[in-house]
């Protein structure tokens, strides 16, 4: 069992620069001759992770740096990086934990680098600690600024008042938290691995066109008839033909709306939804507005719809199953097939293009992808059986990557909700195997939580230190 000491106790708080040092880095992302290359953790590194881990270092942007720069801002493990400005209040102070060492990656700028002291101060600890309302009220109190941009000074950060319970219970408490981000990484890792699948899956048969044929063999590996077309200017299976999306689609065009309007409460899906997820949208961070209803019908997402970002990222493509009375930002473009046997074929003809000059046409501020530029693309168009073969294959993996996303909304809430109570000292904590029971004190009533890990990723966990850095864990 975890005692696990409350923060609303009278514990000594000291200020952070007492038990750590902070550095405030000003690296940029650009590439300048004569520094040395090195990849950058950045300010979306900082803000959308728990934990920065060694996984993760392959993916972080390329730029350069001065060799003190390097020296003072390479991550190493026990760090805790910080964002520092933003152009809301509500973007600053979010921390993340450094889970590995690093030999060429550092942190870029809008971001400080905390290092704790190791005999007073746990980093798993104090990223915790930072993700409570408690640390957020300090933050926004304290941050400078107003209008275009808020900021955090290192002074600002230094004088962070930090609560110290015994390093042991420091250490304890970071741990809880980190065997719950590993289980969200490893559903993330899974989904990665599936949506690699169905991308090999549509180029095995729509670019290949090996798609299987009556015999259920490779359709032209296997000598199927194979045709030109002059509207795609290359050979498709002469099963299929050459259609316009105009003509298999039709399309809307997302809502505007001011901040300051009255009505019911809808979720609306923004630009950033997309840009921070791959295929499927999860749901985790949709907005909340309010517009009347009579003028939101006609924005509602259903259940056959593409979702094609007009700027920002013009052309990304995104589905989202099971929409629920969700509406689409007016930077959003909806496509709806006429058949929906169509919807995952398009939707993978789509991301195909992201990011081409087919997708975009010129704009004033941002490069944007209008209704008229998709309408006029032209696809090969698949048979319906073949296109019912393939969506029987793909939709599985949908299904799977959509438990893997709703079960981290899970436990992203729950570990929302633990935070407090084992920050104030509301619960105690016992490890059992797969399950994480937490004992809740709440006046004078007990509760006990549960938190079950699914049985086909479950966790067997030797000792609660081992949780992190994956001793003592081994998978099922």
């Amino acid at each position: 069992m975890l005692c696990i000491y409350a923060l609303g106790m009278e514990h000594r708080k000291y200020k952070l620069r007492d038990i750590a040092t902070v550095e405030i880095s000003g690296v940029d992302k650009k590439h300048k001759e004569g520094e040395s290359p090195v990849r950058l953790c950045n300010f979306v590194d900082v803000y959308y992770n728990w934990a920065i881990t060694s996984e993760m270092g392959n993916n972080f942007m390329e730029a350069t740096a001065r060799p003190n720069e390097i020296e003072r801002f390479k991550l190493k493990k026990g760090q805790v990086a910080i964002t520092k400005d933003s152009e809301t209040r509500f973007d600053i102070g979010i921390a993340t934990y450094i889970a590995d060492d690093f030999d060429n990656v550092i942190l870029g700028y809008h971001n400080a680098l905390i290092t704790p002291n190791p005999e007073k101060l746990n980093g798993k600890y104090l990223n915790a600690l930072l993700h409570t309302d408690y640390a957020r009220k300090y933050f926004a109190n304290n941050a400078s600024g107003s209008g275009q941009r808020y900021a955090l000074s290192v002074d600002a950060l230094n004088d962070f008042p930090v609560p110290l319970i015994p390093l042991e219970e420091q250490i304890r408490i970071g741990n809880i938290f980190s065997s719950i981000d590993q289980k969200i990484a490893l559903n993330r890792a899974i989904n990665d691995n599936l949506e690699a699948m169905a991308k090999q899956l549509y180029d095995y048969w729509f670019v290949q066109f090996d798609f299987p044929n009556e015999e259920g063999k490779p359709y032209k590996s296997s000598g199927g008839k194979m045709v030109w077309n002059d509207k795609l200017k290359r050979e498709i299976p002469a099963i299929f033909k050459a259609s316009l999306l105009g003509e298999l689609c039709s399309f809307r065009n997302g809502i505007n709306y001011a901040k300051d309007e009255i009505g019911e409460q809808f979720e609306i899906i923004n630009v950033r939804n997309i840009s921070s997820s791959k295929i499927l949208l999860d749901g985790e961070s949709f907005d909340t507005i309010s517009v009347p209803a009579s003028r939101a019908g006609n924005y509602i997402v259903k259940d056959n719809d593409i979702i094609i970002a007009r700027s920002g990222c013009p052309g990304s493509t995104r589905l989202l199953l099971s929409p629920s009375n969700i509406l689409f930002c007016g930077f959003i473009i909806c496509c709806t097939p006429n058949e929906p046997v169509m919807r995952s074929y398009l939707t993978y003809c789509l991301k195909q293009l992201e990011g081409t000059s087919a997708t975009t046409s010129g704009g004033s501020i941002l490069q944007n992808v209008s209704q008229d530029t998709l309408k006029s693309l032209c696809v090969a168009q698949p048979t319906i059986d073949v296109l019912e073969k393939f969506n029987d294959t793909i939709s599985s993996l949908f299904t799977r990557m959509l438990n893997c996303l709703t079960e981290n909304k899970m436990l992203i809430k729950q570990r929302n909700e633990l935070l407090p109570l084992l920050m104030n000292g509301q619960v105690l904590v016992n490890y059992h195997l797969s399950v994480l029971e937490v004992a809740v004190n709440i006046g004078k009533f007990s509760y006990f939580i549960g938190l079950f890990l699914p049985s086909a990723c479950r966790f067997e966990v030797d000792s609660p230190s081992s949780i992190f850095d994956g001793r003592g864990i081994r998978l099922q």
